[in-house]
């Protein structure tokens, strides 16, 4: 009987699918994520593995080239043939004119081509072959001459050696550490005091301020750069560290006001209202309540604080100037895409090293990062 039952909701789920139809949307959907994760990631492997690659296979072969594919490989090399040149020739019987064997002409049954290496006089006929090959000659020379800055010599294919000048970006790396660290840390710490204040603290104009705050989110960046900077200048304060501190401090803050706000004013009113009958004071519930409790709301300013300025060329330039002593990885990789444009082997290894610590930093909080962009969006 149970069976019987059993069959009979089976057979309506059936006919309840076929009513509806097939649905092609979940197929669109996940397609579409497909090819966005896939135009995503690509580069980044592409980068990646010509970063590990000599000189010579970057500039021959893509970055593909190293899972199995079918190439051609010389196999027999044959003298030019005597007689006219200028006309139809016929070369291991294949069939074709100078310019055509120049491009390579297949044999009559496709098992190799014909290839013309040199010019009419001089020169040797290759005859070429199709073969399975996969792999590439591996090598860390890339970063030992981007982060070391040692001169080092590179073998060409037909034994020559080439000696370059490498690249150190060792001091560019921990000059933006000592940028981005502070310039994150700091405004987190006043946004999460204000967002408190604005919050939780009742005192005239408050929302007022709270709109001078939002309101400063429209004020694009690149207005403020030349006032501050002629208070810089007033101050001694321009080509520091500090200045840029304060700078990207004060370009960042209301942001991170307006998004730990949002977090902070959904927080429980029992908890606050029990720890102030207790006696708590404001700042006992700030260090000891607030900021525990809102640390996916910090973390997610934190990694988006952290990426821009980590990839901030504009600001470091201006307040820190270019010299070498002081340049940030950004200003450094720039003036290796202007002083070696042809060096992919140094360009692609110096874009993986600006890349790691932010990937670093992502993939350590980004168990924050959804939870923290979506809290205190929706009031439940």
């Amino acid at each position: 009987m149970a069976a019987t039952t059993q069959k009979q909701a089976l057979a309506m789920e059936r006919s309840r699918q076929k009513r509806r139809g097939f649905n092609p949307a979940p197929i669109i959907v996940n397609g579409t994520l497909l090819l966005l994760v896939l135009a995503w990631i690509l580069p980044t492997v592409g980068l990646l593995i010509s970063s590990f690659r000599p000189p010579f296979e970057i500039l021959t072969s893509g970055w593909w080239s190293i899972f199995p594919h079918r190439e051609y490989v010389s196999v027999e090399t044959l003298p030019l043939p005597e007689g006219d040149r200028t006309g139809v020739m016929v070369i291991k019987g294949a069939s074709g004119t100078f310019e055509q064997f120049r491009d390579g002409v297949a044999s009559p049954d496709g098992t190799y081509k014909i290839f013309w290496k040199g010019n009419r006089r001089l020169g040797t006929i290759e005859v070429q072959q199709q073969e399975w090959k996969w792999g590439s000659a591996w090598t860390l020379t890339n970063y030992d001459a981007v982060l070391g800055g040692k001169t080092f010599e590179i073998k060409q294919p037909d034994g020559s050696t080439l000696i370059v000048q490498g690249e150190n970006l060792v001091n560019a790396f921990i000059n933006s550490i000592v940028v981005s660290i502070p310039a994150t840390v700091i405004p987190i710490l006043i946004a999460a005091f204000a967002a408190y204040g604005f919050a939780w603290m009742r005192f005239p104009g408050r929302k007022l301020f709270f709109i001078m705050v939002v309101a400063l989110l429209v004020v694009p960046l690149q207005i403020a750069l030349v006032p501050i900077l002629k208070d810089y200048v007033a101050l001694n304060l321009n080509g520091t560290y500090l200045g840029v501190w304060l700078a990207h401090t004060g370009f960042g803050l209301s942001l991170a006001v307006y998004l730990l706000y949002g977090y902070i004013s959904q927080l429980p009113r029992d908890i606050l209202e029990s720890a102030f009958i207790d006696g708590a004071s404001h700042f006992t519930i700030f260090t000891r309540l607030i900021l525990p409790l809102s640390a996916p709301a910090l973390a997610s300013f934190a990694i988006f604080q952290f990426l821009w300025v980590w990839n901030d060329y504009l600001v470091a330039l201006i307040f820190i100037g270019a010299k070498p002593d002081v340049q940030v990885l950004t200003m450094r990789i720039a003036d290796m895409v202007g002083s070696r444009g042809n060096d992919w082997h140094l360009l692609t290894a110096g874009a993986f090293v600006s890349m790691l610590l932010p990937l670093v930093v992502f993939l350590s909080l980004q168990r924050y990062f959804v939870r923290g962009l979506l809290a205190g969006s929706v009031k439940g």
